[in-house]
């Protein structure tokens, strides 16, 4: 089965068909650093972390680009706020969204490049725009470069929408525009509100860039003009995504050639927001439970479908990703194995990750069912690893504090725990059962559980 994805722009499932044979190219874009990460913002992170890892499971080389927003307007304010520079709000937060990622075993990009560091090529860009006659410097004097939506006919067509149908645009001083749908592409530097440090030199006068011209830049330098798959939170649609697609096209690049949006996670309805005062922050949900439980829950459901959050909910997650533990931890130790032809399908579905799930819990069923008639369960729990291990969430996996983190480590507590159960086992057949409790109880001080199976005792930290 060839895998396919839902595209927003054609509203359907296509098959994927890369630009170049074997390659694909992502570009996500990734979060403005301006407050903790919540729950809400990690899922993106997450679930386009389980399309790279498909892709590549796939056989595609991936080329995964995650921008970083590390200048805008509500960064400036929140720092005004708090009474610090803008970037070092932008630094720290840029920190605990890596601490973040790092705690729900999301693989890094490519490469993540910072809006800060590419003004050059957005000034290029914008100079192009307006070179083509799709952007204007605005004539109040402010240094202010719009785009120009009625130039381009085919605005509106990523969302399918008119220009009469739409807002005015609010990203900066209506005054300069000739349509109020026209949306900045260089916001001039506000010299009375604004520090120094937030402005850069132009051809129009020092100031910042628009938030919509970053990804284009970026996607751009590193992708190159045409590129496979676009991706993003839903609330990015329009008019990120709309003004994304609309100046890069303007410019004579082709730009993205599916466009993949997850949907929300919404607290009594609503979408899970800073402004709204309902998010969870990351390090306060992983106070209660562990980020392979996090990310569990945050797969259950297919990245499309919008989930409303609740503890409950997430109780429930734990509690099944703790069945699939317990079973593998009965098992037999095995490789990880191949994968379940139903687990590929699902995942060749429009990373039908609910369907995934049920075949991993079905391996879990069918293993369990094996080891209580004292049958061989090899199969199912090879299996079982190779399907968390494309999810992320492979018990060994060193995210987790798994074995895996340090193999030579791991190999020299191996031998030394053997060495103490052997002595175990010694006294035990010598019936000197004082001395059998003091070694064990020695390993349990050390942190080491042991588990007498009928492979022979097992050892766990």
């Amino acid at each position: 089965m060839t895998f396919r994805l839902y595209d927003t722009a054609t509203r359907e499932v296509r098959d994927f068909v890369p630009l170049e044979e074997g390659k694909a190219g992502l570009y996500l874009c990734g979060l403005t650093v301006q407050s903790e990460p919540h729950v809400g913002h990690v899922r993106s992170g997450v679930n386009f972390d389980v399309l790279q890892r498909w892709l590549r499971h796939r056989g595609f080389d991936v080329t995964f680009i995650r921008n970083v927003t590390d200048i805008d307007d509500k960064i400036l304010t929140k720092a005004a706020e708090q009474g610090r520079p803008w970037y070092n709000l932008a630094y720290e937060m840029h920190r605990e969204l890596d601490r973040a990622y790092r705690a729900l075993n999301v693989a890094p990009p490519t490469y993540e490049p910072a809006a800060t560091g590419h003004v050059p090529e957005m000034i290029e860009l914008i100079a192009e725009l307006i070179v083509k006659g799709h952007a204007y410097p605005a004539e109040d004097g402010s240094g202010d470069v719009y785009f120009d939506v009625r130039s381009w006919p085919s605005y509106g067509e990523l969302t399918r929408q008119g220009i009469e149908d739409m807002a005015a645009a609010e990203d900066a001083d209506p005054r300069g525009k000739r349509d109020p749908r026209d949306f900045a592409l260089w916001k001039g530097w506000k010299k009375e509100s604004e520090p120094e440090t937030a402005a850069w030199p132009s051809p129009w006068g020092p100031g910042r860039p628009g938030w919509h011209i970053e990804c284009s830049a970026m996607a751009g330098k590193y992708l190159g003009a045409a590129f496979d798959i676009h991706g993003g939170g839903v609330d990015l649609r329009f008019p990120h995504h709309e003004n994304e697609q609309a100046q890069s096209r303007a410019a004579g690049r082709p730009f993205a050639t599916y466009w993949m949006h997850n949907a929300w996670i919404t607290t009594a309805g609503e979408k899970m927001s800073k402004s709204l005062g309902n998010s969870l922050t990351i390090p306060a949900v992983l106070q209660r439970y562990r980020g392979i439980e996090l990310r569990f829950y945050l797969l259950m459901a297919h990245y499309r479908s919008h989930v409303e959050f609740s503890f409950e909910a997430l109780d429930e997650a734990a509690a099944g990703l703790r069945r699939i533990e317990s079973f593998l931890e009965r098992a037999p130790e095995v490789e990880t194995g191949t994968l379940p032809d139903a687990f590929v399908a699902a995942m060749d579905d429009d990373l039908g990750t609910p369907a995934a799930v049920a075949v991993l819990y079905d391996a879990v069923r069918e293993g369990n069912r094996l080891l209580a008639a004292e049958g061989d369960a090899s199969t199912a729990a090879a299996e079982v690893l190779a399907m968390l291990d494309v999810l992320g969430l492979h018990p060994d996996d060193p995210a987790w504090g798994g074995s895996g983190g340090d193999a030579k480590l791991s190999a020299a507590v191996d031998v030394l725990v053997a060495g103490l159960l052997e002595q175990r086992a010694q006294a035990r057949a010598e019936k000197d059962f004082a001395r059998a409790d003091a070694i064990r109880d020695q390993i349990k001080a050390a942190g080491i559980e042991i588990e007498d199976t009928p492979a022979g005792a097992r050892w766990t930290l």
